[in-house]
């Protein structure tokens, strides 16, 4: 619209206002100058879009850290959500990648001794100098110790797992939000009294900022390309154990030998 039509526009609307009201609107001076001066963006939007950016940061064991929280047999009895033999395959998934890829982690369990029993076995065997962090509060973050061992870690970007997820999976992920850093759920590895449940916290917790991922995604993403040699069979080592995918490696080690590999004839780093 040209400056003739805006005046029109602004004429007709000072009309309808003057024949409902009486009175005419008092014309305001414009500063032009001000007008064609480029506008800054804020403070909070500056942030905001440097926050978008490092989401797109691919996670490495240079960047991340992980946190596995309560995957004990009481809160595991409660699972409705998922097939809890899913739950149970898929976090050992991540514990094995940051064991393979050597990610800083952090475990931690929930009244363990008094109602929930222990950090499943096939995890914390993977970490034997590591001590399991044993809480009260529903939310990690608000325990002590909890939060200064995430701290510690240097990392900002954390992916997180855990049961439940509408629980001891969101709470602290809200937290940690406000806090600076960026969540990655491992939403196949969570799980929750029923489906409703487990989905509504992932809803919110990704309307808060957190990112939704999967266990594979996080392998892979480490990973990222099969000629890298020194954790390929680490990696084949979970697929196989793991994962559906599985039976295609050990029926393509069959079928071409034990040389076959996604690297290639020539594999190299």
């Amino acid at each position: 619209m040209g400056e003739a039509g805006t005046s029109a526009v602004a004429r007709a609307v000072t009309d309808a206002i003057f024949a409902v009201t009486g009175k005419r609107l008092r014309k305001l001076p414009i500063d032009a100058a001000a007008l064609k001066r480029p506008t800054l963006p804020s403070s909070d939007h500056l942030s905001g879009r440097i926050i978008t950016m490092s989401k797109l940061e691919m996670l490495t064991p240079q960047n991340s850290a992980i946190a596995l929280i309560d995957y004990q047999p009481a809160m595991y009895q409660g699972v409705q959500s998922h097939d809890r033999l899913v739950t149970f395959n898929n976090v050992q998934v991540l514990a094995k990648a940051a064991k393979l890829f050597g990610i800083p982690s952090v475990i931690s369990t929930i009244a363990k001794d008094s109602f929930s029993g222990p950090f499943m076995p096939e995890v914390t065997a993977l970490f034997p100098e590591h001590e399991v962090i044993d809480r009260t509060a529903m939310n990690a973050w608000l325990d002590a110790n909890f939060h200064k061992t995430v701290q510690a870690l240097g990392r900002k970007k954390i992916v997180m797992a855990g049961l439940w997820t509408e629980a001891c999976v969101m709470f602290p992920t809200l937290d940690m939000l406000n806090e600076g850093f960026e969540i990655y759920i491992a939403a196949d590895a969570c799980g929750d009294v029923s489906l409703e449940a487990h989905n509504r916290a992932m809803d919110r917790a990704v309307q808060a900022g957190a990112v939704p991922i999967t266990s594979l995604q996080y392998v892979f993403e480490l990973q990222q390309d099969w000629a890298r040699s020194e954790t390929y069979e680490g990696v084949m080592d979970i697929l196989r154990t793991h994962t559906p995918y599985g039976i295609q490696v050990r029926f393509s080690k069959w079928a071409l030998g034990e040389h076959a590999s996604e690297a290639g004839p020539a594999a190299h780093r």
